[in-house]
């Protein structure tokens, strides 16, 4: 019994042909197959036109050409695709080197995608967010951001978390996940951070999530993290106001007790 024709036949290319070759070849034999032009019989000719697309469909798309190989035993021959190779062949494109740092962040290849992010966003034109789809978008910057806060750098985990929360609140994705993601953001900006940054930096970091309009408690939290900053600068003044703002969201808020002796908030009322 004959064997069906695989796609690279129907499509007369070769197993290790380009995309280039794959859309030339499409458009001739379109034009050869096409129930207009071809002639005799229609039905036929717009079968054979239905299978020669399925078969450019499947093999343009660098994903689903893979998959096809490996299920046709088409790798086993001399040609094998390489869906990495093929992303990171395409420097110039800036879609494919957005593919790349995901496809590698999810191959445990997370250093080479925190240089080519790096590398990308080195330019200041670069937004990974204009070259992935919006689930892809955030997945990616959710692992990016958990490598950066595991090689020191918070500043841009934090960035990068902060990117999520924005997009959650135009649109819900991780929803009850984003829980996750502000534990987060507190461990980052309260605790991790001030041991690298400046206490300014660190209360522009607070000022920023106090406006973000969490919950009446993750929103307490932030601003007596700000008071306590403000206490050991001795700017009580400050301090006194942040407190007050964080009890009037939360006053069963614990761990304060040393704070307001400290700052003297009793004694001011």
């Amino acid at each position: 019994m004959a064997t069906a024709p695989t796609y690279y036949e129907i499509l007369g290319v070769q197993t290790e042909c380009s995309q280039d070759d794959l859309k030339k070849a499409f458009r001739k034999r379109a034009k050869e197959l096409h129930p207009d032009l071809a002639g005799g019989n229609e039905q036929s000719a717009a079968s054979r036109m239905r299978t020669l697309l399925r078969a450019y469909e499947t093999l343009a798309d660098p994903e689903r050409r893979a998959v096809y190989d490996r299920t046709h035993y088409i790798a086993a021959q001399k040609y094998r695709f390489d869906y990495r190779e093929f992303l990171k062949a395409r420097v110039g494109d800036l879609d494919s080197q957005s593919k790349l740092i995901f496809f590698d962040l999810l191959h445990s290849r997370e250093q080479d995608a925190v240089e080519l992010f790096s590398s990308l966003c080195a330019k200041k034109t670069f937004d990974l967010q204009n070259h992935l789809d919006r689930e892809d978008y955030m997945d990616c910057v959710f692992l990016l951001a958990e490598e950066y806060e595991s090689r020191g750098n918070f500043l841009q985990a934090y960035a990068l978390l902060k990117r999520l929360v924005r997009c959650e609140a135009e649109r819900p994705y991780f929803r009850h996940f984003i829980d996750e993601i502000i534990e987060k953001l507190k461990n980052i900006t309260c605790f991790r951070m001030i041991e690298r940054e400046t206490t300014e930096v660190v209360l522009d970091c607070l000022e920023e999530l106090i406006s973000f309009n969490f919950s009446r408690k993750d929103t307490a939290f932030f601003l007596k993290k700000a008071a306590e900053i403000y206490s050991d600068r001795e700017d009580y003044d400050r301090a006194i106001r942040y407190l007050e703002r964080a009890l009037e969201l939360d006053d069963k808020m614990t761990g304060i007790k040393k704070l307001k002796q400290r700052i003297g908030y009793l004694e001011s009322f």
